[in-house]
Order: structure tokens, then sequence, then C-alpha cells
């Protein structure tokens, strides 16, 4: 089996990503710092796949701790790079910290994975490398905008290194720019579940659901959108999670001519914050309670994806809708908090 390394492995998309590589007969091994995620993880994993996951418990800006893991398993063949500090709002707080730990992270693991040999490099980016766009659906030849957080910027960043570092090298590169991951496994056995508090907007609505929280905040009312609320174009994580390994495959069986290539993966609509307000409280029965707040710093108004590219060339199509995202994160959240 060709080994590949997960980055964020037990984060909430590198998880189900995990799930979905062993499931199509990839061998695994993980890495993550559990700054915002939980290593018990690691057991649902197992049971859902069969086996234990090999784990390395650490901070990928230490170089030595990198190439600690390297020693031990100098046979990867493919790295799939997650591991980030995510939040768009902490990023305008703080965005040395994440300037310092989504960049020095990234340099070490091209570094090591060049120096091993490694033939492919997967890249967790996102929309929000496309700024605040005039016009959506945006396609992979959308101009890029200044990035409106610095979160948004150390991906734009990251972008940039993984092209300067791959153009000339053996290793492959794709980059992954996803819209907004949302919902759980079907099998109710691992989901989105952070450490920190909940910045995303569908496990806000479940936690507000199952009473963890008194209320939501919806952050604006005044965007030019159907209902005055932001639009984001939500894809199932188990969708997602099917795209990396597929990109994976494109560089590992050398279909890929290009250095470094790089696919929109959304479901191809968008929907505003209301929307899916309303879309889980049909689903699920259960009235939300929330407020209408000032517009947060960071946020775009409306953004979602042309997906054809992916399709065509990946082979690669949504296979979950809303509804999907609604009831299987509405299932995980009452599964977990049992």
């Amino acid at each position: 089996m060709q080994k590949i390394l997960v980055t964020g492995g037990t984060g909430y998309i590198g998880s189900h990503t995990i799930v979905d590589l062993i499931q199509k007969g990839y061998d695994v091994v993980s890495v993550d710092n559990g700054v915002n995620s939980n290593i018990s993880v690691l057991e649902s994993i197992a049971d859902i796949v069969g086996r234990s996951v090999v784990h390395f418990d650490g901070d990928l800006c230490d170089l030595s701790f990198c190439e600690r893991i390297w020693a031990e398993h100098p046979d990867i063949e493919g790295i799939i790079h997650f591991a980030a500090l995510k939040s768009v709002g902490e990023s305008v707080e703080k965005p040395l910290i994440y300037f310092r730990n989504n960049i020095d992270s990234l340099i070490n693991v091209l570094d090591l994975g060049q120096r091993y040999g490694a033939k492919a490099f997967v890249f967790s980016s996102s929309c929000t490398v496309y700024g605040d766009v005039k016009e959506s659906p945006v396609t992979e030849f959308t101009p890029l905008q200044a990035a409106a957080s610095p979160y948004g910027r150390t991906k734009q960043i990251g972008e940039q290194i993984v092209e300067d570092t791959l153009k000339d090298a053996k290793m492959k590169g794709i980059l992954l720019r996803y819209f907004n991951p949302a919902g759980a496994h079907p099998s109710g056995k691992i989901g989105e579940a952070p450490s920190q508090i909940a910045q995303n907007l569908v496990p806000v609505i479940t936690e507000t659901a199952i009473g963890k929280r008194t209320k939501m905040m919806v952050y604006g009312s005044d965007y030019p959108t159907r209902d005055g609320s932001c639009v984001r174009d939500y894809i199932h994580v188990c969708d997602l999670a099917s795209a990396h390994t597929l990109a994976l495959s494109q560089m590992l069986s050398g279909a890929q001519t290009t250095s470094v290539d790089v696919f929109n993966l959304g479901i191809g609509q968008g929907l505003t914050v209301l929307e899916v307000i309303k879309a889980f409280e049909a689903e699920s029965g259960v009235s939300l309670q929330y407020e209408i707040g000032a517009r947060r710093p960071g946020d775009v108004g409306a953004i979602y994806s042309d997906n054809a590219k992916a399709q065509q060339v990946l082979g690669w199509s949504p296979q979950f809708d809303a509804k999907d995202i609604m009831r299987t994160a509405w299932a995980w959240e009452k599964s977990r908090s049992k």
C-alpha cells in the first residue's frame, strides 16, 4: 500500500480524509498537535475502518519533530497538508500567530517531502484566496483579490510557496480551494468537534439546537444578497475527503502533467446564512434561537464555486446535498452530546 502522510489528521476534514484514504487502499500516517482537535477521534476512525492509524502528536513548526516522522517513515509517497489555524476572526486579532503557524509548518513539510522523495503534495487551500469577489460562481481562473483576512492571506502565500517550490521538482502538487465544509460521516462516529469554541456555521447551529448555546448570532443583515446575510457554498465533508483521495491518485498515477494544478471544491450553489438556518429547522424539526448582529471583520458578502474543472479532470462530483449536510450534522451532534 502507498503510504500517505496526513497533517492535521485528527481535525475535522483530516479525520474524514483518513477514513476515505484507508477505504480506498492507502496506508496512512497521521500527525496533529491537538490545538483544535481531540486525539480520541483516532479510536472512532479505527471503529469505521477496522484498524488503527499510526499517529504523531506534535508541532509541525518544529523541524526536528518533522524529521523524526520521516526518519521513522521514509517511504511516505504522498502528503495531504491540512494542518493550519483556520479562524477568520481570530486571524484578524492575532495575525502573527497565523503567519508563523501556517507558513512555517508548510515549509517544513514541503522540505522533508522533497528530501525523502515524496511524489505528491495536496495543499489544503480555501476559497478565501479569492478575496472579496464581485461575482460568483468563481472559477479557478477568477483573479485573486486582496485577502479579506490574515487567514486568507496565509492560504494565498501557501499556494505561492507550493508553486515556487514544486515548479521544477519531481514531486507534483495540487491546490484544493474548498468552500465551506459541513456535515458529518454517515456512521455518526466522526464529525466536526473543535476543542475550541466552534466558529463554523453548521456546528454553531447544531450546538444551539441541542442547547449548548442559548442563541446564535447571524453576522450582518445588509449584504447585497437575497436576504441580507452572507452567501456561502456548503460542501459535505465526505465529498471533500473523496476529492483529496482523487487528487492524490491523479498525481501518483502519473496522470498530472503540470507541476501544480488547482481545483475548486464546492457544491456549486450559494446559500445565505438564513437559508441554512431554515434548512436545518426543516430537516431537524427544531426551531433555532438567533439574533441578527453587525458584520464580522474579515467576512466577504457572497462567494460560491464553479466546480466543473474538478468534475472533468479528477472525476469528482458531490454526492451529498444541503439536506444531507443538515441530517448528518444533527445526527453527529446528538451522538457526541450523549
